[in-house]
């Protein structure tokens, strides 16, 4: 679905606020909860660009409007992950591990910081609204999972059905 937890928005704001990046890169921007959810509490001392490769979402959300630049575009071929704060919202579980892995070296090579919000109990989704993308290719994570499989994680904290994961890279 184009829609994340709620649940961890407070624990994403104060990490925004000690992080205070001047750059921030939002991927699997789906509905642009991301964009809702902090902007109007932090408002916009950053620059905030999104990648979302299911094009229907761009218009149907109106995300051009919303972020400074929207890029429709497969993550998993994004090259360029040199922000302040990367943040996979909802969206590594996407993908399998391996690819999922490939774009998070990427973004640590690249980048000052990530966050990762993902389910962490049995979370299978398929395809929602004709999206292929929807699907969980990996519908397994816990917290020990991530923190085994994601480098330079410094700091996590457990929702519910949902982890929420700091990465600090320089």
């Amino acid at each position: 679905m184009p829609t994340s937890s709620l649940d961890n928005k407070d624990w994403i704001i104060e990490k925004v606020r000690e992080l205070q990046p001047k750059t921030i890169l939002d991927v699997g921007v789906g509905s642009g909860m991301f964009e809702e959810a902090v902007v109007p509490v932090l408002g916009k001392p950053f620059t905030l660009e999104g990648i979302e490769i299911w094009k229907p979402y761009i218009e149907q959300y109106n995300l051009r409007s919303r972020y400074d630049v929207i890029y429709n575009v497969d993550v998993r071929e994004w090259d360029n992950f040199g922000y302040d704060l990367v943040i996979f919202g909802d969206v590594l579980e996407h993908m399998v591990e391996a690819e999922a892995v490939k774009v998070w070296r990427k973004a640590y090579m690249q980048s000052c910081s990530a966050i990762i919000t993902i389910p962490i109990i049995y979370y299978p989704q398929g395809i929602h609204e004709g999206n292929p993308y929807e699907i969980h290719h990996e519908d397994n994570w816990n917290t020990q999972r991530v923190l085994e499989t994601f480098e330079g994680i410094t700091e996590h904290e457990e929702f519910g059905g949902t982890g929420a994961f700091l990465a600090r890279f320089v």
